[in-house]
């Protein structure tokens, strides 16, 4: 299989508007659910030159909200691979427009299936984690994988 034509995160930036939001001025968590899949889906597109369709998303971990003016701002990279699948690390973080610093608001592994015109699996290529870092986020979604397939099992 050929190399990944990139290996470098898709960043999205995302005004939070009157209507992504609930009663309390917070963004919806699945309006941010929609913006990191897009950008998972894009990342992936990025690295394999497919389309892609999700096939799982990790239990995310929203840790705290983002307001209404608020920036987000959603960072996602490949780190996993298999044979037809790529996982994507997803970071979603909220900038206000006074400061600028980005603050973590959820995080989660999304899995993308490339497929062909007929929507069947088609192979993409390899990811090999090249720092200790990556070899972290690969075992990470590993693990999440593994666990997901013995559920369906």
């Amino acid at each position: 299989m050929d190399e990944p034509y990139s290996t470098e995160p898709v960043v999205l930036l995302n005004e939070v508007f009157p209507q992504d939001t609930n009663s309390r001025g917070t963004l919806f968590g699945g309006r941010l659910l929609s913006i990191m899949d897009t950008a998972a889906g894009m990342a992936s597109s990025k690295f394999a030159h497919k389309q892609f369709v999700t096939i799982s998303i990790d239990s995310l971990k929203f840790m705290r909200p983002a307001y209404k003016g608020d920036i987000v701002e959603v960072t996602s990279r490949v780190v996993f691979t298999s044979r037809t699948t790529t996982g994507c690390y997803v970071v979603a973080r909220r900038l206000t427009r006074s400061e600028w610093e980005p603050e973590d608001i959820c995080a989660g592994f999304f899995f993308m299936v490339a497929v062909d015109s007929d929507m069947r699996p088609t192979p993409v290529p390899q990811h090999t984690p090249a720092n200790e870092e990556e070899e972290l986020l690969w075992k990470q979604a590993q693990r999440v994988r593994d666990s997901m397939l013995s559920e369906d099992g």
